[in-house]
């Protein structure tokens, strides 16, 4: 396939990057940890609000995709053309998310057109904000029962949805949305 990866339909994409859960490995934390070193070296540290291990990766004992899920909050004055370059310098690929929070950026790293290669990074990037995915991260850290209900959904919905990572992805948005209303009913209530 000669296509560019941001040129590929979902079904193409899915083929070549299908929906694999791995079982946990904590060498996850360490990588991310590596990976947020390299990010605030490059940006540096006045253009960094905050760097945040999020997704499956980041919840102890559940098997996920093994692609690390970053955070980065950058201040709202931040050049969208600095982020850009000094990420793609990094070995990242940007893809446009007009449907993601501002400054509706993402950044890929570990994909191919022969499949992945290496260890693959997402970095989702915002503005400050009290974001639901470290709310939903925590509380299934502090909440290892619930975490296992996920790590099933996540399962049957694996095999149901292997090469559609879209429909997977939105396949889990009910029951995330209801842990993250419960966690912030928690959090209000000072539990």
């Amino acid at each position: 396939m000669d296509k560019p990866l941001d040129r590929m339909s979902p079904e193409e994409l899915g083929k070549l990057f299908p929906v694999i859960l791995t079982a946990y490995d904590p060498a996850w934390n360490g990588l991310y940890h590596a990976e947020k070193e390299i990010i605030t070296e490059s940006l540096g540290t006045d253009r960094v609000f905050r760097i945040e291990h999020i997704g499956s990766t980041a919840i102890a004992g559940i098997r996920s995709k093994p692609s690390i899920d970053i955070l980065l909050e950058v201040p709202e004055n931040t050049e969208d053309r600095f982020l850009l370059e000094s990420i793609q310098n990094l070995g990242y690929q940007y893809i446009h998310r007009p449907d993601n929070p501002a400054p509706h950026m993402m950044f890929v790293k570990g994909y191919t057109l022969q499949g992945f290669k290496g260890q693959v990074f997402h970095i989702h990037v915002r503005y400050p904000g009290d974001w639901d995915e470290i709310c939903f991260r925590d509380y299934l850290n502090d909440h290892p029962g619930m975490a296992g209900e996920y790590e099933k959904l996540k399962m049957r919905l694996a095999t149901d949805y292997m090469n559609d990572r879209d429909g997977y992805t939105d396949a889990k948005s009910d029951f995330v949305a209801s842990v993250v209303t419960l966690a912030r009913i928690r959090k209000n209530a000072g539990d």
